[in-house]
């Protein structure tokens, strides 16, 4: 979605209400007005992709019906037992009438989540926009870590281990997921797993060393960042040993 969309008319909905419309190609998107003000988000819950227009919603809080994860109407970040924040849309009213549009996949990432506009904003300038087959493998072991990637759409697996010996690690499954984090890292030149396009997917790639330096322009955001790597490795190297 790289213009603006037409959605509806600010009288489809309701004061403190939601209603969700499916756009052709089958999107769905879910529109709130809270206090006057008007949110877009994807219409499917980020967990299992529940139907979000089926949820409880007061006026500032949306709770999804099937595992009650909630969400602040008002910034899409998950409230309670919700783990991922929703996906949001920008939002723009013309005479009248709501259009969106996507916004970029960086600026839902968990990596980057709460660090300054601006800094976002450089950040999503070194994005490149790549697609996939089907089989792609992005990179494999021993491969050089150069790059960090952002899933937009699509599906990834991934094997870790060293030399003949790999084992399964799980999927990326949410949009905002980033991977080949060893690229922000000092002294990790050589990849430890590998990862393949498991179904046809949409990539942002960027290269460490350019996020590195954008960082290092703001030293809060860079800090925030790296705690959240921090905690992003942690989890899913949990994960991985669980399974």
């Amino acid at each position: 979605m790289s213009k603006n969309i037409h959605i509806c008319k600010l009288s489809d909905i309701p004061a403190n209400g939601i209603k969700d419309f499916v756009l052709e190609g089958g999107e769905k998107v879910l529109i709130a007005n809270f206090s006057e003000n008007y949110y877009a988000y994807n219409g499917n819950c980020p967990h299992q992709g529940t139907c979000l227009a089926e949820g409880f919603f007061d006026g500032a809080v949306l709770t999804c019906n099937k595992h009650l994860w909630q969400w602040d109407i008002t910034t899409g970040k998950p409230i309670g037992l919700a783990e991922a924040p929703l996906e949001s849309y920008q939002l723009e009213i013309e005479d009248g009438e709501i259009y969106v549009r996507k916004a970029n996949a960086l600026k839902m990432a968990e990596l980057f989540r709460d660090i300054s506009t601006s800094t976002q904003d450089l950040l999503v300038k070194l994005t490149r926009r790549e697609e996939y087959e089907v089989g792609s493998v992005l990179y494999d072991l021993g491969d050089l870590t150069d790059d960090l990637y952002i899933l937009e759409s699509g599906r990834v697996e991934f094997e870790l281990g060293r030399d003949e010996r790999t084992s399964a690690a799980g999927f990326i499954l949410r949009k905002g997921e980033v991977f080949g984090w060893a690229a922000l890292l000092e002294h990790q030149p050589i990849r430890i797993a590998q990862a393949v396009c498991v179904e046809k997917s949409v990539l942002l790639r960027l290269n460490g060393e350019e996020v590195v330096k954008v960082l290092a322009t703001d030293p809060a955001s860079g800090y925030l960042v790296m705690r959240q790597l921090a905690t992003l490795i942690t989890r899913h190297f949990t994960s991985s040993s669980e399974q």
